[in-house]
């Protein structure tokens, strides 16, 4: 399926409340949480090191650090969305997000998103989604929760 084509906020509005798309699956891998945690300064032993991961962990292999796999939402977003006639996109706001597994190593990850609302605020389109995680071959999600987008139409 390709991607979803939106040009103007009338465009949004007809999606309301339907699911707009999955994205394809990627695979997390240790390179990516090491990067993570370098850029973050975030190195705690569950994440990077793997041998103690594997032998002290509670999961059995080090896990991706919880904001990197929040991070990957707008790679995942950009799969199923291409958003045309915008002069800016913003990130507005994150809520109610829960984590609600932790995305082991070499874990194959995807997002669901759902249109929630759409709201003009002065000519600017504030777009809330309703965004699932999903890890392949498990039926709890990584996470679930709302984003908001704000994008400037031209």
């Amino acid at each position: 399926m390709g991607k979803l084509i939106i040009r103007s906020h009338e465009e949004f509005e007809k999606h309301v409340g339907q699911e707009l798309g999955v994205s394809e699956y990627m695979t997390v891998t240790q390179e990516q949480i090491n990067k993570f945690a370098d850029a973050t300064f975030d190195h705690q032993w569950i994440h990077v090191d793997e041998e103690r991961a594997k032998t002290e962990g509670a999961f059995g292999s080090t896990i991706a650090h919880g904001y990197l796999t929040l991070s990957l939402l707008a790679y995942m977003w950009d799969q199923i969305i291409q958003v045309e006639n915008i002069k800016m996109l913003v990130n507005y706001g994150i809520e109610s997000f829960r984590f609600n597994q932790p995305v082991l190593v070499n874990s194959r990850i995807r997002t669901r998103v759902v249109l929630k609302s759409v709201t003009n605020l002065r000519g600017i389109s504030k777009i809330q989604l309703n965004v699932t995680m999903e890890i392949e071959g498990n039926r709890k999600s990584a996470y679930e929760g709302t984003i908001t987008f704000l994008y400037h139409f031209i």
